[in-house]
């Protein structure tokens, strides 16, 4: 089922975070459904990365491609707060991705975060997160943070769903030729920044950063629930993470929505 290429410790690349796992896989089925497998038996958080993905996955069950040279890794976290509180870990995911990329390039012009968790550059998707948790007695056991990014190529249009924002690499819209493996270790490093910020802090840094870098904020959008359709101006992000929209009825929040321009 998979190919480890990489699990000791002493294989940790320079800048690796202290108190990460780290495994790289030459193939697998999904990333998120390795954490699933794996997760009981690890004793902290572990990045799962493959090379080759047979069956990733999106959001609401919609396949995710990922040809060569793209990224798909999971972080499995165990953490200790409700279940409302570790889904505000998408926000520390795409903080994290804004990061990594402004890194890897040197510069974080034309990148945005989407709400609730896809991240821009240029206007187009170039990297989504997928949450997956599995918990008992409204406790979360373990947590799998899915990031895939369009590093070397994007699919075509026509694997999107119609009035989906257009899917961009970062090595078209930017000329930067980064591999997984220098993509993930970027990553991680930035993620174990803002995870710390978030566990000592709070949500609220971590709202205020991620609405500095909000696609369209302030401007009008159309947030599709599966009862109904919302149009009105991106006000902010609540303390609970919701979208708050100004429409012609009201003060709307929204928890899930698929969000278009």
């Amino acid at each position: 089922m998979q190919d480890s290429l990489d699990h000791a410790a002493s294989a940790l690349p320079d800048g690796w975070p202290a108190g990460y796992g780290r495994r790289v896989l030459a193939e697998i089925d999904s990333t998120n459904a390795e954490a699933a497998r794996v997760a009981p038996q690890l004793a902290g958080p572990e990045w799962i990365m493959a090379l080759k993905q047979t069956a990733g996955r999106g959001r609401r069950g919609r396949a995710w491609v990922n040809p060569e040279g793209n990224f798909a890794a999971t972080l499995v976290l165990q953490p200790a707060e409700s279940p409302e509180v570790v889904a505000l870990r998408s926000f520390v995911a795409s903080l994290a991705l804004y990061d990594a990329f402004a890194a890897v390039t040197g510069r974080p012009q034309g990148l945005s975060l989407k709400w609730p968790n896809d991240v821009l550059l240029n206007g187009g998707k170039v990297a989504g997160i997928l949450l997956e948790s599995v918990g008992t007695g409204g406790q979360v056991m373990h947590i799998g943070i899915g990031i895939g990014v369009n590093l070397k190529v994007a699919p075509g249009a026509d694997q999107v769903e119609a009035g989906a924002l257009r899917p961009v690499s970062l090595l078209s819209e930017t000329g930067a030729a980064v591999t997984p493996d220098e993509f993930l270790t970027e990553l991680a490093r930035a993620y174990a920044h803002y995870e710390a910020q978030f566990t000592t802090y709070g949500f609220e840094p971590i709202r205020t950063l991620w609405l500095a870098r909000a696609a369209r904020l302030g401007e009008v959008i159309t947030a599709r629930t599966l009862r109904d359709e919302q149009v009105g101006t991106f006000e902010t992000v609540d303390a609970a993470g919701n979208l708050v929209l100004s429409t012609a009825k009201g003060r709307v929040t929204i928890a899930a929505a698929e969000i278009f321009f």
